[in-house]
């Protein structure tokens, strides 16, 4: 198989990167100064044991990929990011290409499977940082992180099989698993906090206020009779990973601090926050504290302001003057 990573940030460039480094066959997917530093430099890899700058092939468009039989591509990039990805893919890449999504949030699966017959779903339990071009930090030490990956809606076939076989010799934990939507329910809801950790900084009603994201999730979930992964398996599943350090270097935030760090412009909050504000519409269920974070997010972004910017009390007001 070859692995054609697309969106090669904190989460594509280290998949991508310890596959290449097991001996898989790996196509980076990059844009921008990324992919100037990528093609001209590599991709410097670095881990708690680990620093080296790999050779990895590296494309900026998909249009520059003659795509094989023996494909499969991974999406990696930010939700928002997929809709014009895919609509790219969909003029140049056969419709049985395969299809992973590799990505934060539940709505990813749904636009893919629009345009490609063969969709997958992965859980996604990876701590990494892209901070500057041509460079990711992994911070797990051992097990690299968790991968599961599943048939979207359901079930396993014989190329996930081989799929979770490489990104086992990869130095992941991955199992194929016939229900993966359940998981990435579950992981939805880890994944709220990440607009709180990007806009807020740290503070003692930091757990009121993610109490508040969370009972509106799972109020959501059980008037959709939406099937999601309890707390006690993720903890479970989570627990293989062990955080280390990388050379003093300490683990910053997750994708939506990051993005605010680099100043994208845009962020994740719509298909995260933003799934959970659209299906408390569609179930009639109030969802104030995610509707508050995705506003704030968006906001953020927008006008590209450093994280941390606003403290739980100030959040927990507006969630209050919203509900009110």
């Amino acid at each position: 198989m070859r692995y054609i990573i697309y969106g090669a940030g904190a989460i594509g460039g280290t998949i991508g990167a310890c596959l290449h480094r097991s001996g898989a066959d790996v196509l980076l997917i990059a844009r921008g100064t990324h992919f100037d530093r990528l093609a001209a430099d590599g991709l410097t890899y670095r881990s708690p044991n680990i620093s080296e700058t790999l050779q990895i092939p590296v494309v900026d468009h998909p249009a520059k990929i003659t795509f094989r039989a023996d494909d499969v591509l991974l999406l990696t990039m930010k939700s928002q990011h997929t809709e014009a990805a895919l609509e790219t893919l969909a003029t140049l890449a056969p419709p049985d290409l395969a299809i992973i999504c590799a990505q934060n949030g539940v709505a990813n699966e749904a636009m893919a499977a629009r345009k490609f017959r063969q969709v997958y779903g992965m859980l996604v339990m990876l701590p990494a940082t892209h901070l500057v071009p041509a460079e990711v930090l992994h911070h797990a030490s051992g097990i690299g992180g968790v991968l599961d990956v599943g048939r979207y809606q359901t079930g396993v076939d014989s190329c996930i099989q081989q799929v979770a076989e490489d990104v086992t010799r990869a130095g992941f934990l991955c199992a194929a698993d016939p229900r993966p939507m359940r998981w990435k329910y579950a992981k939805l809801l880890q994944n709220l906090g990440n607009a709180f950790q990007a806009v807020c900084s740290p503070g003692p009603q930091d757990r009121d206020v993610m109490s508040l994201v969370r009972q509106e999730a799972l109020a959501c979930y059980a008037a959709a009779n939406i099937d999601c992964a309890t707390q006690a398996e993720v903890k479970t599943r989570h627990s293989v990973i062990t955080m280390g350090s990388i050379d003093g270097i300490e683990h910053g935030g997750g994708s939506s601090w990051q993005s605010l760090s680099r100043g994208t412009g845009d962020i994740e909050a719509d298909y995260l926050n933003g799934e959970i504000c659209l299906l408390g519409q569609q179930q009639g269920v109030p969802t104030p504290a995610n509707e508050v974070l995705r506003y704030l997010a968006n906001q953020a972004a927008f006008h590209r302001t450093p994280p941390g910017q606003f403290n739980a009390t100030q959040i927990a007001a507006m969630i209050a003057d919203l509900a009110a």
